[in-house]
């Protein structure tokens, strides 16, 4: 695993290259084709803000982590809670969403999977060219 500190940099330099992908797929994708890729890019932004806050963690931990909080914040539309935090925040409907989509589940998944074959790929280019430090 790289040294935490530049893992942690790797991972922040990421965040606003997934967030404009997201913002411009959410407006330039119609209908189910961009929902499903706004959902695959919505686990992978939440799989590389976790592997900011926690670059010690695994790709495995940061993966099912990752999953587990898309699918916490998709059921929790169920309750009609994010809906109302949105009427009061409009900017967090793109964090809370507002009505459930069992469709966007297996995007998700798909989601943290690119993004631990991603990231996984990164590690080992690293070990390979030597730049991985323990």
């Amino acid at each position: 695993m790289p040294h935490p500190p530049r893992r942690r940099t790797a991972f922040l330099l990421l965040v606003p290259v997934v967030v404009a992908a997201g913002l411009v797929v959410t407006r330039a994708v119609e209908g189910l084709p961009g929902d499903l890729l706004g959902g695959v890019l919505y686990a992978a932004l939440v799989y590389v803000l976790l592997g900011a806050a926690r670059p010690s963690w695994r790709v495995p931990v940061l993966a099912g982590v990752a999953l587990g909080v898309c699918a916490v914040v998709e059921l929790a539309q169920l309750t009609g809670v994010p809906a109302l935090v949105v009427d009061v925040f409009e900017p967090a409907r793109y964090v809370l969403g507002t009505t459930f989509t069992a469709h966007d589940l297996p995007a998700y998944a798909v989601g943290a999977l690119l993004a631990g074959a991603a990231d996984t790929w990164a590690l080992r280019r690293a070990a390979a060219s030597g730049t991985l430090r323990t």
